[in-house]
């Protein structure tokens, strides 16, 4: 398990709603205190029961999910979660495969820390996540239409022929950039470093790609080929209007 020591290098930030969700006491106990001193409002769950009580309970605005929650598997409490919220969730896992992460990102992470990591990366993280959030809640109501695409700024809400599409925050998050900006061509770097507010040194550009699939599996009638999400080979990928 990771140790993460209190640390306040960062300042402290707007008071959010965080929820960490981890069997062993001393860890989540760390954990909380940690956050807690970063500026955020920390409780605790130790099973996947108690996570979706707490996400069901209360307004939540980030959820940090343990993979390896004894008797339960991690990626099966995210899926439940998915099923009835889309709270960004954060994954903490001893297993660095990338087919863990892929498995993590398809189930609707968003994004995911591997074991052992350091207070300063968990903390740019969780900001991260938040900023990203933040930053898809305009101020001034905006609608972008293409075709029988709707794309909702300020109510986050994507529709394919007058019917809602359900995305995860990340999702929307990428599907609105790229929309933002028609037929520009993005690299999986640009997109790492805007969208998520990352770098290759941070995340695997994979994750870009299995975002970019999950969003076409849900708003294009053939992902396989799709008519919005197009991709420029040995380049990127560009939003077609």
């Amino acid at each position: 398990m990771s140790q993460v020591a209190v640390s306040s290098d960062y300042s402290r930030r707007r008071l959010a709603n965080l929820l960490v969700v981890d069997d062993d006491p001393e860890v989540s106990n760390v954990l909380s205190r940690f956050l807690e001193s970063e500026g955020y409002d920390a409780q605790r769950a130790a099973t996947g029961t108690e996570a979706m009580e707490a996400i069901t309970s209360r307004r939540l605005d980030l959820v940090i999910l343990d993979v390896g929650l004894g008797g339960e598997n991690g990626f099966d409490v995210l899926a439940s979660i998915r099923r009835s919220s889309d709270v960004p969730v954060i994954l903490l896992s001893g297993r660095n495969s990338e087919s863990d992460r892929v498995l993590g990102l398809r189930l609707g992470a968003d994004d995911y820390v591997a074991k052992p990591y350091s207070s300063p990366e968990l903390s740019a993280r969780v900001a991260s996540v938040l900023r990203r959030v933040d930053r898809g809640q305009p101020t001034n109501g905006s609608r972008l239409e293409f075709d029988e695409l709707s794309i909702d700024l300020l109510a986050r809400e994507v529709k394919v022929g007058g019917k809602l599409v359900s995305l995860t925050a990340k999702e929307f998050d990428l599907l609105a950039f790229m929309a933002k900006s028609p037929r520009q061509v993005f690299t999986r770097e640009q997109l790492l470093s805007q969208v998520w507010e990352s770098s290759s040194e941070w995340q695997d550009n994979g994750t870009v790609t299995e975002h970019v699939r999950r969003i076409r599996r849900k708003v294009e009638e053939h992902p396989d080929h799709p008519r919005w999400l197009r991709t420029v080979r040995g380049v990127g990928y560009r939003f077609e209007p």
